[in-house]
């Protein structure tokens, strides 16, 4: 791996002094100072499309990555093997502390703005407007019904069958009433009106791609960058931060006027948030890795997670109805 890095650089107009591993890139010293080299997961096209929804944050003034260019002035740089590589600047920083609520409210923050400067973005006419949610969540419902069925047939079952048997039908309740009220919404939300939530998302907007350093918030990593409703952002890091904080409401509260200070969200916004957050997605996360692993002896790791999730379901179900009521 050290050599196949070598071998990309050569096509960069700097000098490499040390090659070091990071988590699932490369971080290199140079004779114009630290870059990150990392594979690059999509087209030439898809690369050029990164670059210009970087170029429009930074013209917003949002700090984030810059793409650096080889010296054919290309965006992308090819191994023996025709994998791709794009190199960017290094950041100087620390994470977002998940568990200081400073931190976490100056990334809902610049989220926002991030949100703002990408709101209506160039990849808008390629969307599916709120349909891809409904399939996600009706594949969802029928996993889970399938692992219902799979325990139901089994003449012995152990402890995480039974203790899922036992909580099935409640939260399987919640699934359904997710998948309903989403096509009440699809139904009675017109196309223009969907496409209005719309732009270019983070993708994976989490405490590890928000770098703080002094006065300044850097948002990185933005490989799985994708054009949907802006909300999913909101959706994915606020549901990660309550699982943390066992669905503190007051957290909550003040994460969701963070990032209001700077984008107000609609009533529709607020309406797909909270299905996203109604929706029992850590219930089904637990019973898809079950199904999906090899169940001729229990894990305890499995048992401990289900366990969590029922003890989490109070706190969750006040902070549904905090934000039902928020706006």
């Amino acid at each position: 791996m050290y050599n196949l890095s070598n071998q990309v650089l050569e096509q960069y107009p700097f000098d490499v002094e040390e090659v070091l591993k990071g988590r699932g890139a490369y971080i290199c010293k140079t004779n114009q100072g630290k870059i990150i080299l990392r594979e690059f997961p999509g087209s030439k096209e898809r690369a050029a499309a990164l670059e210009q929804i970087l170029l429009r944050l930074q013209e917003a003034g949002v700090d984030a990555d810059v793409i650096l260019h080889t010296a054919e002035g290309e965006l992308l740089a090819k191994d023996g093997e025709e994998t791709a590589y794009y190199a960017r600047n290094y950041i100087e920083g620390r994470e977002c502390d998940p568990k200081n609520r400073d931190d976490i409210l100056r990334a809902m923050e610049e989220m926002a703005a991030m949100h703002v400067a990408l709101h209506g973005s160039m990849e808008q006419e390629k969307c599916v407007p709120g349909e891809a949610f409904l399939g996600e969540v009706c594949k969802h419902n029928r996993e889970l019904r399938k692992v219902r069925n799979y325990i139901h047939g089994k003449h012995k079952k152990n402890a995480f069958e039974m203790m899922f048997m036992q909580h099935f039908d409640v939260f399987m309740s919640q699934a359904q009433a997710v998948e309903q009220r989403l096509e009440r919404w699809l139904a009675g939300a017109g196309e223009d009106r969907r496409k209005e939530m719309y732009g270019i998302c983070h993708g994976d907007y989490n405490q590890h791609n928000v770098l703080f350093a002094g006065k300044r918030t850097y948002l990185t990593n933005w490989e799985q960058a994708c054009c949907d409703m802006q909300v999913v952002d909101v959706a994915n890091f606020l549901r990660k931060l309550m699982e943390k904080h066992n669905f503190h409401v007051g957290l909550a509260s003040d994460m969701m006027r963070a990032y209001e200070k700077r984008r107000k969200l609609s009533a529709d916004e607020w309406e797909q948030l909270y299905l996203r957050m109604a929706y029992p997605e850590k219930f089904w996360k637990v019973a898809n890795h079950y199904f999906n692993s090899n169940k001729a002896w229990v894990s305890g790791r499995d048992i401990e997670k289900l366990r969590k999730v029922l003890e989490q379901e109070e706190k969750r179900q006040e902070f549904l109805r905090m934000l039902f009521n928020f706006e």
